[in-house]
């Protein structure tokens, strides 16, 4: 295949996914918060999981939750037609894969115009297809039976205030928006008393903390542009609705669906960004789980395995 087909085989890759996700926009749907409206059997929602019990990231965990709910799957473990013949299993007859992607970088050496070497740093894009394992029969049982580690709201929500207390973020409270300052790097929260349950709060304080990552000496993400440029903020509103989906699984935290009285202008601007920019949601999905990982590392139990490394 020559440089030119790969490239409008990448091309192509991102225009699938992205007329996908703006079908879906475009009827009112949000993929990312799509699994809490199709509800869980176990009470907890998750990332989507390989065969070894490893989490999906990124583009790949929106791609796979919107499948896991358009085809109805209560169990989030998926793999590859190789992977379950390796374990004894096979794919029954007829049943079709998810797509999943693999995105990586590879250096070649090229000459430049003056006869020097150079490395070039060239990205690459490739799908496959998976299974989810309600597809596969002749697995071993705990497959299609993962328990749920902590099934106690309460706990759970106690283990979101945890988590954002090790983040560390200078937190107040009062008004009634709830919005990251960057001049002042402070989150800005209504009172607690003002929303509808413990778990509408941690999704909205999620979605404030992906903005709080963009600083410089955090994640970096640019928002000198935010408040004067509507594509911009648009970009950012959707790394932090994406980043806020990703953090609510970690944490076990379902929240009601009950949109933001600014996602309605948002939809608009986000259909317009993914119409214009094919790679707009795989760099939203990738900024929002740069800033996730962040977070993650904040913790005490990351702090440690640090040290030790």
């Amino acid at each position: 295949m020559s440089r030119k087909e790969k490239n409008n085989a990448r091309v192509d890759i991102y225009a699938k996914i992205t007329e996908k996700i703006l079908a879906q926009l475009g009827e009112g749907v949000r993929p990312w918060v799509q699994p809490w409206r199709a509800g869980n059997a176990a009470g907890r929602i998750t990332r989507p999981l390989r065969h070894n019990g490893e989490p999906y990231s990124g583009m790949n965990v929106l791609l796979l939750w919107s499948e896991a709910t358009a085809r109805g799957y209560a169990v989030p473990i998926w793999m590859t037609f190789r992977q379950a013949i390796e374990l004894g299993a096979h794919v029954r007859k007829g049943e079709t894969s998810s797509t999943v992607i693999y995105a990586s970088r590879f250096t070649k050496t090229e000459t430049d115009a003056r006869g020097d070497e150079i490395e070039r740093d060239i990205p690459f894009l490739r799908t496959y297809g998976v299974f989810n394992v309600e597809q596969i029969e002749g697995l071993p049982e705990h497959y299609y039976h993962r328990p749920d580690p902590v099934t106690d709201p309460v706990e759970r929500i106690e283990s979101a205030d945890r988590f954002f207390a090790n983040a560390g973020a200078d937190l107040r409270h009062g008004g009634s928006r709830a919005f990251y300052a960057p001049s002042s790097d402070h989150i800005q929260m209504p009172p607690f008393e003002t929303f509808r349950d413990a778990a509408s709060y941690a999704a909205i304080l999620s979605h404030e903390h992906i903005h709080w990552t963009a600083k410089a000496d955090r994640v970096g993400r640019d928002l000198s542009r935010y408040s004067k440029d509507r594509t911009e903020r648009a970009r950012e509103e959707l790394c932090a609705e994406i980043g806020s989906a990703l953090l609510c699984a970690d944490l076990g935290i379902v929240p009601e669906l009950e949109p933001r009285p600014d996602h309605a202008a948002y939809l608009q601007s986000w259909l317009t960004v993914l119409a214009d920019d094919k790679r707009a949601i795989f760099q939203a999905a990738a900024h929002a789980q740069r800033a996730v990982n962040y977070l993650h590392g904040l913790q005490p139990a990351a702090a440690e395995e640090r040290e030790a490394a």
